[in-house]
């Protein structure tokens, strides 16, 4: 039969010769199958020997592919093993992040038990304390400075009381609902403290200045007794405010007073006292206007 039009003639005879050239490496392998075969049945120290010489020409090549195999499986456990340790560290790190959360946790539940500690302390000292609260909120941004504490009428708490924490004054109470309170603080430019220089008992007034800080005053013009350093208390004047209460320590001296930040911050304390004016004649501050607000 013919070849078709589009039939390629060489591609034909190069499979016809890989065919034929296959079948006579059969046959030649059968042949030599069969002839190593019968030698070692009728001459096995010859066979031996051939036996030998075919081992020499092969260990090299099986060598190399033992080493092509021990390098490939080196290479797949290698891979193995950094995955493990992959996952090891991954499970490490989040372990060790875990352990840091909860060290932080632990530490701010010791730090408020502490605060608490303080605060119920001061109460048992103080007769004349009202209510505990929780300060849930202060105003740090804004000129007027507030701050709420869940203590209200409901608690005995009414406008005027003044409101401190273990470390110092907070301000004063300006509005009293049922269950919370909104507290004055002494940064607040309507609140001004009657107060005393701990070194040496000057006489002095605190001024808020909206900004976080306190401005002081001494009462005797033409001298500044103010150093860096010097903390301020409350003396008593004018019947609100009970003597010896920390107000602020002094971080900066102008020409006739100087500048002060308070020691007891809001944003930090967790809990706070209420308590009664220190002379119970002395009549609560109004609450300040909106105008002033």
């Amino acid at each position: 039969m013919a070849p078709g039009p589009g039939a390629r003639a060489g591609w034909s005879r190069r499979a016809q010769y890989g065919l034929f050239f296959s079948f006579l490496a059969a046959i030649a392998g059968l042949l030599i199958g069969l002839g190593l075969l019968a030698l070692s049945l009728v001459a096995p120290s010859a066979y031996a020997g051939v036996r030998g010489a075919a081992l020499d020409v092969t260990a090299p090549v099986t060598g190399a592919l033992r080493s092509v195999t021990d390098t490939a499986a080196g290479l797949f456990s290698g891979a193995g093993n950094y995955w493990d340790a992959a996952r090891q560290n991954a499970g490490l790190r989040e372990e060790n992040r875990k352990l840091q959360r909860q060290a932080i946790q632990a530490r701010a539940i010791f730090q408020e038990n502490a605060q608490l500690k303080s605060v119920l302390a001061l109460r048992e000292n103080e007769v004349a304390t009202v209510a505990t609260g929780r300060i849930v909120g202060s105003s740090l941004e804004s000129a007027r400075r507030f701050a709420v504490l869940t203590a209200g009428s409901g608690d005995g708490v009414a406008v005027g009381m003044p409101v401190r924490s273990a470390a110092g004054l907070i301000g004063r109470v300006v509005d009293a609902g049922a269950t919370a309170s909104r507290v004055l603080l002494i940064s607040d430019r309507a609140n001004i403290v009657p107060a005393r220089l701990l070194r040496g008992g000057q006489p002095v007034i605190a001024t808020g200045r909206g900004d976080g800080t306190i401005d002081v005053r001494p009462l005797e013009v033409g001298r500044n007794p103010f150093r860096a350093g010097d903390f301020i208390v409350t003396s008593g004047t004018g019947g609100l405010y009970p003597p010896n209460v920390p107000v602020a320590k002094i971080i900066r001296l102008d020409d006739d007073g100087a500048t002060a930040i308070p020691l007891a911050d809001p944003a930090s304390a967790s809990f706070a006292v209420v308590e009664r004016p220190y002379e119970e004649a002395a009549l609560p501050e109004a609450e300040p206007t909106e105008a002033e607000q």
